[in-house]
């Protein structure tokens, strides 16, 4: 394993871990981390949906806003945006917006993920900026946690209905 591949895996348990924080808030368990070219943290986060009441409060845009926020300036230039899962549109867009170097996310989103998956937003030719990016970073350990907790939701519902006395 190169060093570039360890601080990959370094960082994103540290996504990871703002994953859990997140699942234990009743958040849909996604972490970020940016982190600047000399490799110091500058933001981490989870999503933050529910908690904020804010449709926009994904791990990845309050990690840039703390980021920001952090060093004065709207522009994230060589940083890395480390994330569990691969980002939305939405996301995927405000990374490009705030020029950030690179991204590396865990595992793939089939129904909105917008880096490789559904869309290609991080290096469409159409675009003033593009970055860099890297799929599959503890990829299994990000998808295990993002499974295990719809497959726990949809158990809470099952039983949720069962006591409701509804026919399923």
């Amino acid at each position: 394993m190169c060093l570039k591949d360890e601080d990959d895996a370094r960082w994103m348990r540290v996504a990871l871990a703002e994953a859990r924080r997140a699942a234990e808030m009743g958040e849909v368990p996604i972490g970020a981390c940016l982190v600047d070219e000399r490799g110091e943290l500058l933001a981490a986060a989870g999503n933050r949906t529910r908690t904020d009441c804010d449709p926009t409060a994904h791990a990845e845009v309050v990690a840039l806003r703390r980021a920001a926020q952090r060093i004065g300036n709207y522009r994230l230039t060589g940083t890395t945006l480390y994330v569990t899962i691969e980002p939305c549109a939405m996301c995927a867009g405000a990374m490009v917006q705030a020029r950030i170097g690179r991204l590396v996310f865990g595992a793939h989103d089939a129904r909105a993920g917008a880096v490789e998956s559904v869309f290609r937003i991080c290096d469409d030719q159409r675009l003033n900026h593009r970055l860099e990016w890297r799929a599959g970073v503890l990829e299994e350990e990000c998808r295990s946690l993002i499974q295990g907790f719809f497959r726990e939701r949809r158990r809470a519902e099952e039983r949720l209905s069962i006591e409701c006395g509804e026919v399923a």
